[in-house]
């Protein structure tokens, strides 16, 4: 009698020692259940990452019209030494521009000059074709450049570039197009984009072999 109330007394406490670890077990396996949800819920899918970087790149990556911004010398005022009227580059949008940096004083600009008015003869005056004279002498005025215009008679636009113009050329296509004599010239398509021609006298011919594609190109 004595044997068998041991042996109940053995199997009760082990059947309480096991309830009691079953159920500590699954009170710890049902409070991580909780956290690996919620670890899973907090992390970002790959998707979700896709997303968000797609959105940065895009967010920092500059849009084409800002990437086609005209420069600030396109809108510069300038001043006909002719007419007295003005005008900016931006007015010949959809044309083809020749622009020369120059100086009264500058024989090659002279010699640069005869070339132009040559290729406006072999071009036969059309009217896509703008040439402007630009002078870039801060002591030269608009009336010498008038009495210079008139007595070679060179009867395309010429006028007196302002000081913040002629610095941003000089920033954007190299100090020689503060040089008068280097001959600096360039071409604006009729898309607003810059060609900057080589330094140096070109003559007619060559002046026309570089510009006749930019006249040939349609908008």
């Amino acid at each position: 009698m004595k044997t068998r109330i041991l042996f109940f007394n053995f199997a009760l406490i082990m059947a309480l020692l096991v309830a009691a670890c079953g159920g500590a077990a699954a009170e710890e396996a049902m409070m991580d259940k909780p956290a690996t949800e919620e670890s899973m819920m907090d992390k970002p899918t790959e998707e979700a990452m896709m997303d968000n970087s797609t959105e940065e790149a895009m967010m920092d990556k500059p849009t084409e019209e800002a990437m086609m911004e005209s420069p600030a010398w396109f809108s510069a005022a300038l001043t006909d030494v002719r007419t007295g009227q003005t005008f900016t580059v931006q007015d010949f949008d959809g044309k083809v521009v020749l622009v020369e940096a120059m100086a009264v004083w500058c024989s090659k600009c002279l010699s640069q000059q005869k070339q132009v008015k040559e290729l406006r003869g072999l071009l036969g005056g059309r009217d896509d074709l703008i040439v402007i004279g630009l002078d870039i002498d801060p002591n030269e005025d608009a009336s010498q450049l008038k009495d210079f215009a008139e007595t070679q008679g060179f009867d395309w636009l010429y006028a007196v570039s302002p000081a913040e113009a002629s610095s941003e050329l000089s920033s954007l296509y190299g100090n020689q197009f503060l040089n008068p004599p280097s001959t600096p010239m360039l071409v604006v398509d009729r898309h607003g984009k810059v060609h900057p021609l080589p330094f140096g006298i070109k003559s007619a011919e060559e002046l026309l072999e570089f510009i006749q594609p930019f006249l040939d190109e349609t908008m």
